[in-house]
């Protein structure tokens, strides 16, 4: 059939027009993650040319890469930017249409319900790529590493100083007007589909629980979690080196009655470096506990639940839902037959535990269910907190 309707399982779409023919590869998209991207470059195509969006804005949220261009440079792609694209082509060389909902990342090929077409009908095809070519000529020049660079650097600066809602506006667009419409804004939620790990960070200790009625946004001041979590300074030296850059941090408050943690936030990690990361006197001041904490791992684009801990999610259900496949490390053991299988006693003095695929799932379906019944601390109040002294965080 030389045309058919999708609805989902794009990765198998896209690997059976590659493997068909990966002579040529056009792609029209917005938003491209580095993980999605290597799906279709696994399969070698030999000439690469992309459209996308140059709005560092959009790689500041996280919906796009700048990882994910260099890594077509690197493949010899062709690259080209236009501001306030919107539409989704891929041309497999010149025989094959994919047109879809379905941007470049992860969800939206695996688990998103994105609808479009396939087609290898003759005329549609060549349309297609009518489309394409003329959209290529007014898209301005191929990108360089040189602009990737620097692109990357500003983008790594804005998530230094927390990713500050108000920041990403005046990073700036570098696409070619092709004399597309702007859409309205829109906040875009933190993305875990993408990231390689996740973790849940404890804030507290055994010996300082709060109540459930307590404010999240004054678990946020008491903390700093908007834009740091801490971790404690250990007579050895010991760092907190698991955590790597766009890992998932899901923020939790131990908590009374009953005792439990309530996972109220989540953020993108940016990996803990030394010097950089560490309390500062000034920070120990604002937050004299840091004293005890004084390493942290910087996140951005942290988004909490509205209201109080209690609208939380519970680490006791997560945990008692899914007994040794809560964490990776009894998950493993587990499997292994050696080892601690008890989730309890593996997050017992521990400042974070890494989650299971299954729990991340569980935990991420949770979380989004809190936002939606409670809704979320709203962008005016975090500006509205502290934030990290640019003069410092950006120092060498």
């Amino acid at each position: 059939m030389p045309t058919r309707l999708v609805d989902g399982n794009w990765t198998t779409e896209f690997a059976k027009a590659l493997k068909d023919d990966a002579s040529e590869l056009r792609i029209i998209c917005p938003f491209i993650k580095a993980g999605a991207l290597q799906r279709l470059l696994q399969h070698n195509p030999r000439k690469i040319q992309v459209i996308t969006r140059f709005n560092l804005g959009d790689f500041a949220e996280g919906v796009s890469d700048v990882a994910a261009l260099r890594n077509l440079l690197d493949a010899g792609a062709a690259v080209r930017g236009v501001k306030n694209l919107h539409a989704k082509l891929y041309l497999v060389s010149k025989t094959r249409a994919v047109i879809t909902s379905a941007n470049l990342t992860v969800a939206a090929l695996d688990s998103n319900h994105e609808f479009g077409m396939v087609t290898s009908e003759e005329t549609t095809v060549e349309n297609c790529l009518d489309y394409f070519n003329d959209l290529w000529d007014r898209a301005g020049n191929d990108l360089l590493h040189d602009q990737l660079d620097t692109w990357d650097r500003t983008v790594k600066a804005h998530w230094l100083e927390g990713g500050r809602p108000k920041g990403k506006g005046g990073l700036g667009d570098f696409g070619a007007d092709a004399g597309i419409a702007d859409a309205p804004p829109a906040h875009v939620p933190t993305a875990v589909s993408d990231a390689s790990q996740a973790f849940v960070k404890f804030l507290g200790t055994n010996d300082e629980r709060e109540d459930l009625s307590k404010s999240t946004v004054e678990a946020i001041k008491w903390s700093g979690c908007h834009w740091a979590v801490g971790y404690p300074g250990y007579k050895n030296g010991r760092r907190p080196k698991a955590v790597q850059d766009d890992d998932i941090i899901f923020i939790g408050r131990f908590t009374q009655g009953p005792n439990d943690i309530r996972i109220f936030g989540r953020a993108i990690a940016m990996a803990h470096r030394p010097g950089r990361d560490d309390a500062t006197e000034a920070d120990i001041e604002m937050r004299p506990r840091k004293a005890r904490w004084p390493h942290f791992v910087r996140v951005h684009h942290a988004e909490f639940v509205d209201g109080t801990l209690k609208n939380g999610v519970s680490l006791n259900e997560l945990m008692k839902t899914f007994g040794a496949d809560s964490f990776e490390s009894t998950q493993k053991n587990a499997a292994s037959g050696k080892g601690n299988t008890k989730p309890r006693a593996a997050i017992r003095r521990q400042p974070q535990a890494k989650l299971s695929t299954q729990s991340l799932s569980w935990l991420s379906e949770r979380l989004q269910a809190a936002f939606d019944t409670h809704g979320k601390v709203t962008l005016e109040s975090i500006e509205d907190l502290d934030w990290p002294d640019s003069s410092i965080v950006l120092s060498p």
